[in-house]
C-alpha cells in the first residue's frame, strides 16, 4: 500500500512540476512577445492610415512607412460634441475608449450599430512637403452583415470630398460583403460628395451612376454589408459623429 502511495505521490508531483514549467514558459512568451505584437499594431495603423492617405507605395519597407507617417500624418483629437480640437495622450484608443462609460455615449439613435460612441475621436492630418493640410483621415466604424467593420474614411480639405474609403477589419462574406476591400469597388469612392445643402448625400445604392457626385454603387450580392457601409457614413458623418468637426474645419485655423 506504501508504494502505491508513494507512487501516486510522485505521479502527482511530476505533473504538478510539469504545469508549473508550462505556466513559467507560457508568460515568458507572452511578455516577451507583447512588444513584437504592438509593433505590428502599430504598423498596421500607420499603414491603414497611408493606405488612406494616399501615400502607401508598394514594397515600402516597415522604416519607410514609419518615416513616411512621421513626416507626413499629424494625429489630433477631437470632441465630437463641438467639433473642436482636444488634448489627448498620443496612446489614446478611441476604441477603447468606446467601451468606457465615462468616456462614451450610447449613440441615439444608434444608426450604425456602434452600442457606444466615444466622446472623443482621433483624426488623421495629411500635409504636403509644405506643411499644408490636404486629407483628412477619420477612423470610422459600423455593423456589416456578421460583425462590425472598421474603416478609414479620407476627406479633401474641404471637408466633403472623397479620396478613400479603407476597410482593414472586416467580417464579412467572402466574395460578397469582402468586397469592400476590392480595389475596383474602392476606386469608385474617388471625389465623391458628402454632403449637399448641409445635409449628408452620400448614397450606397444598386445601379448607381457614375456621374453622380453623391452615388456609390452598391456590393453585388451584398445588400446587408451595402447598408452597413450607408448608416456607418450616415451616422459618422451626422451631428453626433464628425459632422460638426467637417463644418468647422478647425484643420484650416
Amino acid at each position: 500500500m506504501s508504494a502505491k502511495k508513494e507512487t501516486l505521490g510522485k505521479t502527482v508531483g511530476v505533473v504538478i512540476a510539469v504545469c508549473l514549467v508550462c505556466s513559467v514558459i507560457v508568460s515568458t512568451a507572452a511578455v516577451s512577445l507583447r512588444s513584437l505584437q504592438q509593433a505590428n499594431a502599430k504598423l498596421d495603423k500607420q499603414t491603414n492610415i497611408l493606405e488612406a492617405a494616399g501615400l502607401l507605395e508598394a514594397d515600402q519597407s516597415k522604416d519607410q512607412i514609419a518615416a513616411t507617417y512621421a513626416k507626413r500624418v499629424e494625429q489630433r483629437f477631437v470632441d465630437l460634441a463641438t467639433g473642436q480640437y482636444v488634448e489627448k495622450d498620443a496612446d489614446y484608443d478611441m476604441y477603447k475608449a468606446a467601451r468606457n462609460p465615462d468616456e462614451s455615449i450610447k449613440p441615439q439613435p444608434d444608426t450604425a450599430g456602434i452600442l457606444r460612441r466615444p466622446n472623443v475621436a482621433s483624426v488623421y492630418l495629411i500635409s504636403n512637403p509644405d506643411g499644408e493640410v490636404t486629407r483628412i483621415v477619420l477612423p470610422i466604424n459600423g455593423s456589416g452583415l456578421w460583425n462590425l467593420m472598421y474603416a478609414m474614411l479620407a476627406v479633401d480639405s474641404d471637408g466633403n470630398t472623397v479620396r478613400e474609403l479603407v476597410y482593414y477589419d472586416q467580417q464579412e462574406t467572402p466574395g460578397l460583403g469582402g468586397e469592400v476591400e476590392n480595389p475596383e469597388w474602392k476606386a469608385k469612392w474617388d471625389g465623391k460628395k458628402l454632403y449637399k445643402d448641409g445635409e449628408v448625400a452620400i448614397d450606397v445604392t444598386k445601379g448607381a451612376k457614375a456621374s453622380d457626385p453623391y452615388e456609390v454603387d452598391a456590393l453585388s450580392g451584398a445588400t446587408l454589408t451595402s447598408n452597413g457601409v450607408q448608416n456607418t457614413l450616415d451616422y459618422w458623418l451626422g451631428e453626433n459623429g464628425f459632422g460638426p468637426y467637417l463644418k468647422n474645419q478647425p484643420w484650416k485655423s
